[in-house]
């Protein structure tokens, strides 16, 4: 019983700062725009009538969202779906509310029932269940954004780890009458360069780059660099590892890069250059 008694606690403080501010501004608009005839009443009076506008309210939204939910939730909060649907809490607390006024008027402030009171009376009871619900779509919408946050850093970790994963496999550049072979980590190759009937392979060694020539046209190389998505050629005679890439620079109608590190800049053709840019 200990624990049934520790969960409706909690299920009360979850909200009661909603509740207890909703209950208050009932009450103050009733007290400063006094929509029933409550003259009758001096000063502290009117305030205790006012108030049990207030607590009319309160005790109702604790009823329909905190008690009934208690007494058919298990002894642990551990789901985040309600017992009874929002919009349904929302019509029970108007019922009641509605029910309610007009016999706290009558029997306690002598108030002669008339449809005009009942229509202001369901105008202001409809306050508290449309706030409620703004309140509980903004919570939703707050949970399902958290939800989609940690899906998303998830997601991230993956990609990075992937990167990660395919960045330290090896790739093997061959030459054109297959009788040379060198063997580089996808992540240690910079950039490859034309250099006419060869090609200019840049890696980088440490903290430093390096360059190896291997005897291929670069349309062979491209070839053998296609299955592998992070390289992008750039210009006619370069093809550049896009992990390196700093950033895309233009002066009129020139463009280039510059790598990470790397003291050259490398050109960009403008066949290549929209292309580039979707991938930047």
């Amino acid at each position: 019983m200990n624990k049934k008694l520790t969960l409706l606690i909690d299920l009360i403080k979850e909200e009661l700062g909603l509740y207890v501010s909703i209950s208050f501004g009932v009450f103050l608009f009733i007290l400063f725009f006094q929509p029933f005839p409550i003259e009758r009443f001096d000063f502290n009076n009117r305030l205790l009538f006012v108030a049990g506008f207030a607590a009319i309210v309160f005790l109702f939204m604790i009823v329909v969202r905190v008690a009934i939910p208690w007494l058919f939730r298990e002894y642990e909060l551990s789901t985040q779906e309600s017992v009874i649907p929002s919009y349904l809490c929302g019509f029970l607390i108007l019922a009641l509310d509605s029910v309610a006024f007009p016999f706290y008027l009558y029997y306690v402030g002598w108030v002669s029932i008339s449809f005009y009171i009942m229509l202001k009376v369901v105008i202001i009871c409809l306050v508290p269940p449309v706030v409620l619900r703004v309140y509980d779509l903004v919570h939703e919408l707050k949970r399902k954004n958290g939800l989609l946050i940690i899906e998303k850093k998830l997601i991230q970790k993956q990609i990075e780890q992937y990167k990660e994963d395919f960045l330290n496999k090896s790739i093997d550049f061959v030459s054109e009458n297959s009788t040379e072979k060198l063997s580089f980590l996808i992540a240690d190759v910079v950039l490859i360069k034309s250099a006419d009937n060869y090609v200019e392979i840049v890696f980088r060694e440490g903290n430093g780059f390096q360059k190896k020539l291997l005897r291929s046209p670069l349309k062979t190389i491209e070839q053998q660099v296609k299955p592998y998505s992070n390289f992008f050629r750039c210009h006619r005679i370069c093809i550049v590892n896009m992990h390196y890439v700093e950033k895309l620079h233009r002066s009129y109608t020139n463009h280039w890069l510059t790598l990470k590190g790397f003291p050259e800049q490398i050109p960009v053709s403008r066949q290549y250059l929209l292309k580039l840019k979707e991938i930047l």
